[in-house]
């Protein structure tokens, strides 16, 4: 239910950003300069969409590495929906390309660099929302892909826990996520978007601890690793070719 709101969404080091605001019970999307917020270009979409929230921390995205293409979805009023929207745009003219309708709750992961795979959180237990699946889903072939994304090194396909925070590679290809664990076993979800695959890396040093939602990820070293940091404190640093977890050197 996190909304990014009018601060919207853009790609690092980009000079315009993406927004989504309320036009009665439309929405107007923009593209609007960084510096000044002049706009640029506008486009209303029937029905009311957000630029989606892959956090509570209110992490913004949606938008692809390569910048074409942008994914908005429909708020939740209710938790579960039966029904979950998402509109698809190309950013040059901000046309919609494609609106998706899915039968049941989902929320936005993430995309693929080149914006041809789209990353979804399925809810699974109707009466609890730390309980979910990721599904792929082919933007070109306009269907949901059959196996969830799992780490094969995990018992179970289903995982827990609520996202606390996001880090992304700076190529776009790699979304790095701490949850919470649910049960109080806070983990790393590493989720490949190019390839399709996962790794789920438990992080015990944050095991207990009540600042835990202030707790941030840091991409560090041109992407070669994911720095986990509690306040001025890194409490662990992950290879990011091995997605092994160390103690931060002294």
């Amino acid at each position: 239910g996190v909304e990014v709101g009018p601060s919207g969404v853009a790609r690092p080091a980009d000079d315009v950003r993406y927004i989504a605001l309320r036009a009665g019970p439309d929405t107007l999307v923009a593209r609007v300069e960084q510096e000044g917020g002049r706009v640029l270009a506008t486009r209303l979409l029937p029905g009311r969409f957000t630029i989606p929230a892959v956090a509570l921390d209110g992490t913004a995205a949606g938008l692809s590495a390569d910048g074409r293409t942008l994914v908005l979805i429909r708020p939740r009023r209710a938790f579960p929906r039966k029904q979950t929207a998402l509109a698809v745009l190309g950013t040059a003219r901000l046309r919609l390309r494609d609106t998706i309708t899915l039968s049941g709750d989902f929320s936005f992961d993430a995309i693929s660099p080149d914006g041809s795979l789209l990353y979804l959180v399925q809810y699974v237990a109707p009466r609890d929302a730390t309980r979910y699946v990721v599904r792929g889903y082919d933007l070109e072939r306009g269907r949901l892909l059959p196996e969830p994304v799992v780490d094969p090194k995990v018992f179970g396909d289903v995982m827990r826990g609520y996202p606390v925070t996001r880090a992304v590679s700076p190529d776009g290809r790699w979304a790095y996520t701490l949850y919470d664990g649910g049960g109080g076993h806070p983990f790393v979800h590493a989720l490949d978007t190019s390839e399709g695959t996962a790794a789920c890396i438990a992080v015990e040093a944050l095991a207990g601890r009540s600042d835990l939602m202030d707790v941030r990820l840091a991409v560090a070293g041109a992407g070669r690793e994911i720095r986990i940091v509690a306040g001025a404190e890194i409490v662990g640093v992950i290879d990011a070719e091995t997605l092994r977890l160390s103690e931060p050197s002294l």
